[in-house]
């Protein structure tokens, strides 16, 4: 597969520019007008959110999407929101973060190891891309794959499992018949490349106690060992 971007600066800079999507542009500009009350005096960012993290990284993390008052006003991946405030902590205890918060894109967080991508770059109503939308950010990830050449990708969510597999057929990988079935905590070796799932640390899964933060720690832990 050719490249089209010769570095991940390149891929950030096409993401933020990217028009690909006319339903999810119209939503994430109309929520950064309208605003969240409690952020009403912010100025939302309301374009597609790039990737975030060290672009030397061996372990690629792949989520769903922005979150509409999270990354889709602060301009940056999974910050500003419940689900990052879980990520950035685990990443601080496991040594991927020099810091537990990641709140605005001046905030002074750095990853080291880790790089985070999504299988949407722009917020969807209720969270749910469309199949198509999906398919027009892959582009993107392919081209963050082939630059990073991850050992280790962490898929968040059964739809980023999804979406994983589908990037590394693209690349040649061959794919396990029957294919794997997502699971937490469950670690599986595509020809070299290994892929980490876990429960996505959403409301949804951590409010119901579906995904609690030992659950979720160890998988940054494991991460860990498995990159050493």
């Amino acid at each position: 597969m050719s490249l089209k971007w010769n570095s991940i600066e390149e891929v950030e800079t096409a993401v933020v520019a990217c028009r690909r999507c006319r339903r999810l542009r119209q939503y994430c500009l109309r929520v950064a007008k309208e605003k969240k009350r409690e952020f009403r005096d912010q100025t939302y960012w309301g374009l597609p959110i790039p990737g975030l993290g060290d672009r030397r990284a061996r372990c690629l993390i792949i989520g769903l999407a922005p979150a509409a008052h999270g990354a889709n006003r602060t301009g940056r991946m999974f910050t500003g929101d419940s689900s990052g405030r879980w990520l950035f902590r685990a990443l601080y205890r496991a040594g991927f973060s020099n810091q537990e918060t990641g709140e605005s894109r001046d905030d002074g967080l750095r990853l080291r190891g880790i790089y985070i991508g999504a299988s949407a770059r722009c917020a969807p109503p209720d969270n749910k891309p469309l199949p198509e939308e999906i398919a027009n950010c892959q582009p993107y990830l392919d081209a963050e794959y082939q630059l990073l050449q991850p050992r280790l990708i962490i898929a968040l969510g059964a739809i980023a499992f999804e979406t994983t597999c589908r990037l590394l057929e693209r690349h040649g990988v061959k794919i396990p018949r029957p294919k794997p079935k997502f699971g937490h905590d469950r670690l599986i070796d595509f020809g070299g490349v290994q892929v980490l799932a876990s429960f996505h640390p959403s409301r949804q899964n951590t409010q119901t106690g579906k995904l609690t933060e030992p659950m979720w720690e160890e998988i940054f832990q494991r991460a860990r060992k498995l990159l050493a």
